[in-house]
């Protein structure tokens, strides 16, 4: 309860007046709200605190109270004629602002390509309280920092103190702000019909002066008129990268003969020469002759004498060309001779599809000629696989071979079991059994014996995984066991023990059936006649008890 109901009757003086203990708010009430995002003032609906206001506690009651004899003042009665409604500059210019399209020039110093670089910037203006901000707009991978220049504030337009107004912006003039000069160019519609309503007469609009640099970067490259279109250069490079046509060519020079290798690169139709120099010849093991390089077949006549190191484009007629090659032909390269007596298999398969009127038999070189021996590996010494050892002659570093990775995919988890005896002449090994199993993703085998009762012989792991190599293979060429190797009864010997196959599960037999094209018939017949009779022999009532065991 307020003051003014619980005081009712009791004149406004000090020591008639109470205060309500138990409010706690005395702020005041909000008369300015939004609508539409425009601010417009309101009148108060409480009063503070949330008290009622005094003109919604009076009554007709206290109304006809109120005295209505009108006393002679002394002074003149106050003017009560209607006013107009007043409203606040914050309220009638807020979110309008003045948008002015302006640019300055940036002088680019130690630069070849561009002396001085035009930057557009958006200057704006706020109404509301006269400040200003300028800001330039992003451009994608320009490099530059973008974005806000100068902050929103007032800018000083004279050291007097003075500031900018919008009365002093139009269009078509210069602006210095903070030492930077801005040259306006334009303005937004808003903009102008707000200047011409406050008397401004705008001036004519500018275009904003290209970018020398932007402008040289827009005309199209230069273009020679031997080099071929970008849609045959991206066909060219997507079909022809990894192709390479290779001759082996007798390079003749005053003191001795060489044997060199010419590379013809197809994606770019350059040209490479190396020597494979002769054991102990005193030269590099492998040397580049000439790097990667365009030779000119034809050049362009001339009347007048030049001396150059290197040719242009447009002083060349034609390239060399694969039609230029041919085996038992000499070709001048740069002028030296070189005589080309054979390729390999990619560059004879590549003629005959392009150019086959060009015939690819290679020749015999002269007697004179010694061809560089090919390096012999040495022989298998049993240590480690046969692709890790030979890893240690064909690099310095060596690398792990390489392996089936869709092979490995197709088949991971895929493992053949079959059970074997041990075949012995010791009586003690006839109880013993092995289960065998092979991986198709890797062709390994492992070995696991099957514990016996009372044998006395410890079971376990027999053979890691490994590779078995069959017998009367040679250590260099091995020849691996593989499913079609493992038939019913047939004979399995690995590094000296030999195993007779027994029994298989029932998933060898399904999956060599999907493949029986790669089977032979008779490991298929095996597996089929034995799997067949255990299926045979196990009786209805024998299934039903072993189902019924396996429940409890």
């Amino acid at each position: 309860m307020s003051w003014h109901e619980s005081n009712h009757g009791l004149p406004l003086l000090p020591g008639y007046t109470f205060r309500d203990q138990t409010k706690s708010a005395f702020h005041r009430p909000q008369t300015l709200g939004y609508r539409n995002g425009v601010a417009f003032p309101r009148r108060p609906t409480i009063g503070i605190g949330h008290d009622r206001l005094i003109s919604d506690q009076l009554t007709q009651d206290s109304i006809d109270e109120l005295p209505l004899d009108v006393h002679q003042l002394t002074y003149p009665t106050v003017d009560h004629r209607v006013h107009e409604r007043f409203t606040p500059a914050y309220v009638a210019l807020d979110k309008k602002v003045l948008r002015f399209f302006a640019y300055f020039s940036e002088k680019i110093l130690y630069s070849l390509e561009e002396e001085y670089r035009v930057r557009p910037v958006i200057i704006y203006y706020y109404l509301e309280n006269d400040t200003m901000s300028i800001t330039e707009p992003k451009t994608e991978n320009s490099g530059i920092p973008q974005g806000k220049r100068v902050k929103r504030q007032h800018f000083p337009k004279s050291t007097s103190g003075r500031n900018y107004l919008w009365k002093d912006l139009n269009v078509g003039m210069d602006l210095v702000v903070f030492g930077v000069l801005y040259r306006i160019t334009g303005c937004d519609e808003f903009t102008e019909d707000f200047l011409i309503r406050g008397g401004i007469v705008l001036n004519e609009p500018e275009q904003i002066p290209l970018d020398p640099y932007n402008e040289q970067r827009q005309k199209p490259p230069i273009t020679y008129h031997n080099a071929p279109p970008k849609s045959e250069q991206v066909k060219k490079f997507l079909t022809m990268d990894p192709k390479v046509l290779r001759f082996f060519a007798q390079w003749d020079e005053s003191c001795e003969t060489r044997l060199v290798s010419i590379l013809y690169y197809l994606i770019d139709d350059t040209v490479e020469i190396r020597e494979a120099p002769k054991p102990n010849s005193g030269r590099d093991p492998v040397s580049v002759l000439l790097q990667k390089t365009r030779i000119p077949k034809k050049m362009k006549a001339e009347t007048f004498p030049s001396c150059v190191m290197e040719f242009s484009h447009e002083e060349v007629e034609e390239y060399f060309s694969p039609k230029d090659f041919s085996l038992g032909q000499s070709v001048s390269l740069l002028g030296h001779q070189f005589l080309l007596y054979d390729c390999d298999a990619f560059t004879k398969d590549y003629y005959q599809k392009n150019y086959p009127e060009i015939e690819m038999n290679p020749i015999e070189l002269p007697a004179n000629v010694i061809e560089k021996p090919k390096p012999e590996i040495p022989p298998y010494n049993g240590y480690g696989s046969l692709e890790d050892s030979l890893q240690n002659c064909l690099r310095l570093v060596p690398q792990p071979p390489k392996k089936n990775v869709l092979k490995m995919q197709e088949n991971a988890q895929k493992v053949l079991r079959y059970i074997a005896r041990l075949e012995s002449q010791d009586p003690v090994d006839d109880v013993r059994r092995f289960v065998i199993s092979y991986s198709l993703s890797d062709d390994m085998m492992t070995i696991f014996e099957k514990p016996a009762h009372n044998s006395g012989i410890i079971a376990g792991k027999f053979l890691e995984k490994t590779r078995v190599p069959k017998p009367g293979s040679t250590v260099d060429h091995p020849e691996f066991y593989s499913p079609a190797d493992f038939a019913i009864g047939a004979r399995v010997e690995v590094f000296g023990h030999r195993f007779v196959l027994t029994d298989a599960d029932s998933y060898v037999l399904s999956y060599l059936e999907s493949i029986a094209g790669q089977i032979p018939s008779q490991t298929l017949d095996s597996l089929r006649m034995k799997l067949c009779v255990q299926t045979a022999n196990i009786q209805p009532d024998d299934v039903n008890d072993e189902a019924q065991s396996n429940v409890n």
